[in-house]
């Protein structure tokens, strides 16, 4: 598939790395020479310096011919008139645009988006995914890391283990026979800074980031086998009023149990818009870094602290004194990957990456066939693909045990019909069944072509 991709930043970056990683004709453009150097350098990409909305600039890069243009520049504007021109000068078929100011995301507007007004196939908000993602940290307080697959009936937690973690120095193979009705699956392991996908007879350690797939129902007693506890969020401190302290505040507010929010923002202007947009919450304008401010939003009993201004170390930071006053968990948006191994030293619970939401959110409208999800995992080492399968894949009749899959893959979960089935090697995958699949980031094309499943559209 040949995809032209306008805006060589982190994500258009990532998404580059990705779909060139996949053996596909990618062209990466970018005002920025300077990015587009670092582009070309490091990946099996094109370049094109110039700005993306020209349309010579769009013909030098390949538009008459291309299947998908992504537009992913750091301005709005720039993105959607960059879809206009790939549709009505060069008929491109596929085009993603990311959009950030919640205006053109309004549902009152998305009339906008019709092919023969401002043709847009998808937009993708960055904003609205980090606090999809806020939110269900906070749904799963103890994991680093979480998301949900197989029509939300299977959750994904992401675990570091303590040394008071029960099953630590135990071979996995044995956890079915300690915990014979407990329906999870270890499938990725971080162990100093690398991720893999485990074997049957590896041990788990203290200090082992876990990647595991357990039944909805089943995450509570999850969490308490591997040495966690699922506290109920009921009061919440959110640093930074903008976009997204907002969105998740709304959110929180439209849930039917009460959960008592509190927001503190440092800028009035931003504070007082947050305040007339909230009903329920109490909004301070204040430095969330300011123990007094923290002290007024009762931050010694709140059961989370979220960190999400558009300063990484005002975040940690924020983070780090809330949990200091008293509070029990903290977490914190951090766009610089380089900083997540601090997290943990710091006593930072979880982190949220905007890039790696969006990335995820991309690679999920990117992917064709029978692909229904694509998360992202970690700075895009790993990728958890959700697929139904085919007839024509090899697959389809085979046990797991003779599915020839590479080391760094292994299913999750499996549902067949209305039933979530726990994977083993003697479970038969079936036409029909939809599996979710984790996989290292450089097995993803072998998983596709086992799964009989092209990144095409056509």
């Amino acid at each position: 598939m040949k995809v032209i991709i306008c805006g060589a930043g982190q994500v258009g970056w990532q998404i580059a790395r990705h779909l060139s990683g996949e053996n596909n004709d990618v062209t990466v453009v970018d005002n920025n020479p300077d990015l587009v150097r670092r582009a070309t350098d490091t990946l099996d990409v094109q370049g094109i310096a110039g700005f993306a909305s020209y349309p010579d600039v769009l013909d030098r890069a390949g538009a008459r011919d291309a299947d998908m243009i992504i537009a992913a520049t750091h301005s709005d504007e720039v993105n959607m008139v960059t879809c206009q021109v790939a549709h009505s000068v060069f008929a491109i078929p596929r085009k993603i645009a990311r959009l950030r100011s919640q205006s053109y995301l309004d549902a009152i507007y998305s009339d906008l988006y019709r092919r023969d007004h401002m043709p847009i196939d998808v937009v993708i908000s960055p904003e609205q995914e980090v606090a999809s993602a806020a939110l269900k940290r906070l749904s799963a307080p103890a994991a680093f890391d979480t998301e949900t697959f197989l029509d939300g009936r299977v959750q994904m937690l992401g675990i570091a283990l303590d040394e008071d973690c029960p099953v630590v120095n135990t071979p996995l193979r044995q956890l079915s026979d300690l915990f014979s009705t407990l329906r999870a699956v270890v499938v990725g392991v971080r162990r100093e800074g690398r991720l893999f996908a485990p074997e049957a007879g590896d041990q788990l350690f203290v200090g082992d980031e876990c990647y595991i797939f357990t039944r909805v129902e089943d995450v509570p007693r999850t969490l308490e086998i591997f040495g966690k506890s699922n506290q109920k969020q009921e009061r919440i401190v959110i640093v930074g009023g903008g976009t997204v302290g907002l969105l998740v505040a709304q959110k929180l507010e439209a849930r039917t149990e009460r959960v008592r929010t509190r927001v503190i923002e440092r800028s009035r202007s931003v504070a007082e818009k947050a305040a007339e947009a909230l009903e329920r919450t109490i909004v301070l304008n204040g430095d969330g870094l300011d123990s007094g401010i923290l002290a007024e939003a009762s931050i010694d009993r709140a059961d989370a602290i979220l960190a999400v201004t558009d300063d990484d170390k005002t975040n940690m930071l924020a983070a780090v004194r809330g949990r200091a006053q008293g509070c029990t968990m903290a977490i914190a948006l951090v766009n610089d990957p380089t900083l997540v191994p601090l997290m943990s030293h710091l006593g930072v619970d979880a982190y949220i990456n905007p890039r790696g939401t969006t990335v995820s959110s991309i690679l999920r409208h990117i992917r064709h066939g029978k692909v229904k999800d694509v998360y992202s995992l970690g700075d895009a080492e790993a990728e958890i693909i959700e697929a139904e399968v085919l007839s024509t894949s090899s697959i389809s009749g085979q046990k797991v045990r003779d599915i020839d899959f590479p080391e760094g893959v292994l299913i999750g979960a499996i549902k067949k019909g209305e039933e979530i089935i726990k994977p083993t090697g003697g479970t038969r995958v079936d036409e029909g069944d939809v599996i979710a699949i984790f996989c290292i980031a450089s097995d993803v094309p072998e998983v596709e072509r086992l799964l009989q499943v092209s990144i095409d559209f056509f």
